[in-house]
């Protein structure tokens, strides 16, 4: 029975619940928000549609706009496949067998290498400039990012005139927008061009009020990729939109004179279809999107956007704290955040890796890479490519809890292509069915390994991305995903390590194992690191699993299921850690970035609670490599802590992360975030926001975890840290189709709302307490701080 206070708390939360369904919307307190204009480009703030990313520096007599579309790349399409490399690969294992691990390396960096060595690089595609003259003298300086509607505002004054300027990307008509006006009729005139880094650069006057630039790729920066020339071909279209000024256009310029406001609209495009095909048009591509978004005026532009975004981006909520705006500029709050509580400040950056995402991922895009899809170097850090050995996967882990899932529509696209040049990289490299592919990828789907024997040749990075396929199907119960997207990709990955896994004639056991292989990214080249064989074991099972979900393939089902269990199992070392490799030897000391034999902690779940001796062990492994990092590395470890259900050690890594760093006003140069919030790596990787958003997640709810009859456990409140003692979340989504809503106070639950998509069998636990539901497909409960049910009319 309900106590009389307990009835009351949950007439109070059901109260709470449909006012804040009746009350309308304020405006965002999800600003990034600064006093001057961006010197650097990790000031500057980003805006993207999945296709197109711009970073804006919020100039005054100059503003600069560098800008970037997704397929503009270095090179063009290209087999890295090295013909008939599987013939040295007994030899290297041999050697590694005998111990020779130099001799292994050598033979394997001359005969089973990439060819060429290097891959393509992500890169820049031009600047919008605009010139003011006579702004040098302004006050009142503001610019600000705007999560809720994607959209950057800068303000300032200039001899009693307020002027605005506004940028936004807009996902459906496939522009950006750039919007001028002051409050002084009359009194704007800029001029505005085009430039590129790139080569071939031409400029010319498309029509009265629109300027044109082509060109092509530069040749690759990167040596080891060979120096070709670029194949890449490009086009934008910058149009003037809607003015009340004179406009005046030459070969290589737009002005505007005596204006009230205007609109710029930019559009880009190159000559990429798919990795082998580069036959498009890229004049008419851009031609035809500019076309289409002057169809519409200003206004609606700006309306299509925001519904685009706010529909994916309201999806989730999350307060830490009191409701208010700090009103210091984002990186100074950074800093005081170090002193003064601001548990809001971790709300900021989780609500910024969901933006980031749907800003960088879009349906018809290329998935989100090492710098999302902003980038302003010719040759970037490790190119901005597809990291697939943590980065690749870290990008997409917040993508189903956030109720993101289709943002990952670009990656499972991606997979298909690499799936078929993975299939040539099988063969060539290990005469093995299926696909494979290590631990870098780029635009033309390279998946042969690369750069070096020592690191590159690691061939589970298919079998991790895998996993999110799975994750998809498990959020989702989309069973036309699983049959015509998933199961082939999966099935193929697995048919791959069932040809090339070998048996391990020094153990007793005779178990299977991997290699030649790496644990990422040290150790050197070796037989059987323990995170092949954790990501092995979780493709293996959840290939089995979709199989009987589909009703096919029920004797390959069966030999991976006796297959997983011959996988050399986690081993706990003299330390009491968690084993790296298959031999014992892991180094207490060791603070490498990488921490990748804990991959079964997270994103694997195959050491839990319910297997204590490895949770231990993970956990010790953990604390021996410490607590610093990388900005990715230390969003992967928020995750682990989460998972070992310790909050306030998840926030302690968490407050790391949230260090300011790139900047006169920080004191530290090393990872952490920039004064726009981007990961310092450093230097910068997207990574590290959404590993961080993820982390978050993990923190309040958990799902990974099945009963004995394979029902779906929702944890509540799993880890949550000492710091955030009130607070409240919507919208996060759980394995089994559920969405989740709840809110706390005195660092207790006072309860949560679930919403059932799919009619499955749930259990809930918070706090030692458990009860089992079955909901019917979208229909809702809700539960008290007892787990409780309310009745939801």
């Amino acid at each position: 029975m309900q106590t009389h206070h307990a009835f009351l708390h949950t007439l109070f939360f059901q109260a709470v619940v449909v006012l804040s369904l009746m009350t309308p919307a304020l405006s965002s307190p999800w600003l990034l928000q600064y006093h001057e204009p961006a010197t650097q480009w990790v000031e500057a703030l980003p805006v993207g549609n999945g296709r197109m990313g711009v970073m804006d520096f919020g100039g005054v007599t100059q503003a600069k706009y560098q800008f970037n579309e997704d397929t503009l790349w270095s090179g063009g399409p290209h087999s890295y496949a090295h013909p008939g490399a599987y013939r040295f690969l007994p030899e290297i294992r041999e050697l590694l067998f005998a111990g020779k691990q130099q001799e292994a390396e050598e033979l394997a960096g001359r005969e089973f290498m990439s060819q060429p060595l290097g891959q393509m690089a992500y890169q820049p595609f031009g600047d919008i400039e605009l010139v003011f003259t006579k702004h040098e003298n302004y006050s009142n300086y503001k610019r600000e990012l705007d999560l809720d509607t994607a959209t950057i505002t800068t303000t300032y004054e200039v001899d009693g005139v307020k002027y605005t300027r506004q940028t936004f990307a807009s996902y459906p008509d496939r522009v950006v927008v750039i919007k001028l006006s002051c409050d002084r009729p009359g009194k704007l005139s800029f001029t505005a061009k085009l430039t590129s880094p790139q080569t071939e650069i031409e400029l010319t006057a498309a029509n009265d009020h629109t300027q044109l630039m082509t060109g092509r790729v530069r040749a690759s920066d990167n040596q080891r990729a060979g120096n070709p020339q670029g194949q890449m071909k490009f086009a934008a279209h910058l149009a003037c939109f809607e003015t009340d000024g004179q406009v005046q256009q030459s070969a290589d310029a737009i002005s505007v004179e005596n204006a009230t406001q205007a609109t710029l609209l930019l559009t880009a495009a190159t000559n990429h279809v798919d990795f082998r095909d580069i036959s498009a048009d890229p004049v008419s591509r851009s031609r035809d999107d500019l076309s289409k978004a002057t169809e519409k005026t200003v206004k609606q532009l700006e309306d299509n956007h925001i519904k685009d975004h706010q529909e994916l981006f309201r999806r989730v909520t999350l307060t830490l704290g009191d409701d208010v705006t700090n009103d210091l500029p984002t990186d100074e709050r950074v800093l005081a955040a170090k002193s003064v509580s601001d548990p809001q400040l971790a709300a900021l950056l989780f609500h910024y890796g969901r933006y980031l995402l749907i800003a960088s991922s879009r349906p018809g895009d290329q998935p989100a890479n090492l710098q999302g899809v902003w980038n302003d170097q010719l040759a970037p850090p490790w190119d901005s490519k597809y990291t697939s050995n943590i980065n690749a996967e870290m990008n997409y882990w917040p993508a189903e809890a956030c109720g993101l899932g289709v943002c990952c529509e670009p990656l499972f696209a991606a997979m298909k292509e690499l799936a078929a040049s993975g299939a040539e990289t099988a063969r060539e490299h290990y005469k093995a069915r299926g696909w494979v592919l290590h631990h870098n990828f780029d635009l033309w789907r390279g998946t042969a390994p690369i750069n070096a024997s020592n690191h590159g040749i690691w061939p589970t990075g298919g079998a991790w991305l895998c996993q999110h396929l799975w994750w998809h199907y498990q959020h989702t119960g989309d069973e036309v995903f699983l049959r015509e997207t998933a199961y082939p990709l999966m099935k193929g990955a697995a048919e791959f390590f069932a040809d090339t896994l070998i048996v391990d004639p020094r153990t007793p056991e005779k178990w299977l194992i991997s290699g030649p292989s790496n644990s990422p990214e040290q150790g050197g080249l070796v037989l059987g690191p323990t995170m092949d064989h954790q990501i092995i074991r979780d493709l293996f099972a959840n290939t089995s699993a979709a199989a009987k979900t589909l009703g096919v393939d029920a004797e390959f089902a069966a030999e991976l299921d006796e297959m997983s269990k011959r996988i050399a199992p986690n081993k706990i070392g003299q330390h009491g850690q968690l084993q790296e490799w298959l031999e014992d030897v892991d180094d207490p000391q060791n603070r490498h970035r990488h921490v990748s034999h804990l991959w079964g902690l997270f994103p694997g779940d195959e050491i839990t609670p319910e297997t204590p001796e490895l949770f231990e062990a993970a956990k010790k492994s953990l604390e021996m490599r410490g607590d610093g990092g990388t900005g990715w590395s230390l969003a992967w470890k928020i995750n682990l802590w989460a998972r070992l259900r310790d909050g306030d050690y998840a926030y302690k890594i968490l407050d790391n992360l949230l260090t300011l760093t790139g900047s006169p006003k920080a004191k530290h140069n090393g990872g952490g975030v920039y004064p726009n919030l981007f990961d310092a790596h450093p230097p910068f990787q997207i990574d590290g926001n959404f590993g961080a958003t993820n982390g978050i997640c993990e923190m309040l709810v958990q799902s990974h975890l099945k009963d004995e009859e394979g029902t779906t456990i929702i944890d509540l409140l799993p880890a949550l840290p000492s710091v955030w003692p009130q607070g409240k979340v919507t919208g996060l989504h759980t394995r089994g189709g559920f969405v989740v809503e709840l809110d706390w106070s005195d660092g207790k639950l006072n309860g949560c709302k679930l919403h059932s998509t799919l009619g499955k069998p749930v259990v809930v636990r918070y706090d030692g307490q458990e009860v089992k539901l079955e909901l019917p497909a979208n229909k809702e409960i809700f539960l008290d701080a007892d787990l409780e049910k309310i009745n939801a009319d």
